[in-house]
């Protein structure tokens, strides 16, 4: 299958109740204490220098996903890197519609060259009270992205599919606070560390698709914030 053909094949794993054990929704799980409704875009699309020739079969290496770093000066998460997203809003008509709209705020996308292919089952943020739908996309028609608003990001890129499945990449992030240590999967990309709920989703769609390259966890990298 391409890669299309898989993240949609997920997609379809997912409704029907069939995805994985990646550990993922114990990590991460909705309890009754997560009552704020949020919405992510995890979008992928295929890398600008992938040869367009007709029939040729894209694999998960000739892809990319869009990521933001979040404005350092922020009170919450401040300079994590995370998906595109954010509350869904009353006048929202669905989650699918947050995490679009949230993505053209936050970058400028244009919308039309979006292709949804569904919803990941929603995981749960306890300590910011949020339940995250992840909706899972496809970038058909790629538009120029760059940071909207330097109060809430501090950058826009899209990151190789490759370089996250890259061993030397990955790593285990941890971070001690009041006394206990928490830990998660990271990738040390383009400058910066990508951790905790992103670092968690990433690894855990990966785990689901069968990609994942086998790497080294215990492989630490310390967070000091």
């Amino acid at each position: 299958m391409t890669a299309l053909e898989e993240l949609t094949a997920l997609v379809s794993r997912f409704e029907a109740g069939q995805q994985k054990d990646s550990a993922l929704w114990d990590l991460l799980p909705v309890t009754a204490e997560t009552n704020r409704a949020a919405a992510v875009l995890m979008l992928f699309g295929v890398l600008d220098d992938v040869p367009a020739e007709s029939g040729r079969q894209i694999a998960p290496a000739d892809l990319d996903v869009l990521l933001l770093e979040r404005a350092h000066t922020l009170d919450d998460h401040p300079g994590q890197v995370a998906f595109p997203g954010g509350s869904v809003d009353p006048e929202d008509e669905s989650v699918v519609a947050a995490a679009l709209r949230e993505a053209v705020e936050e970058t400028g996308l244009d919308a039309g060259g979006v292709r949804v292919l569904g919803v990941i089952p929603e995981l749960g943020l306890i300590r910011s009270n949020f339940r995250v739908t992840p909706v899972l996309a496809w970038w058909d028609a790629p538009s120029p992205v760059r940071v909207v608003d330097y109060a809430e990001s501090a950058q826009v890129f899209r990151v190789p599919v490759r370089d996250l499945l890259d061993p030397a990449n990955r790593v285990t992030a941890t971070i001690s606070r009041l006394g206990r240590t928490y830990t998660s999967p990271g990738f040390t990309i383009n400058g910066v560390l990508v951790w905790g709920f992103t670092g968690m989703v990433l690894s855990g769609l990966f785990d689901e698709l069968g990609w994942t390259v086998p790497w080294d966890r215990a492989n630490l990298h310390h967070l000091d914030l």
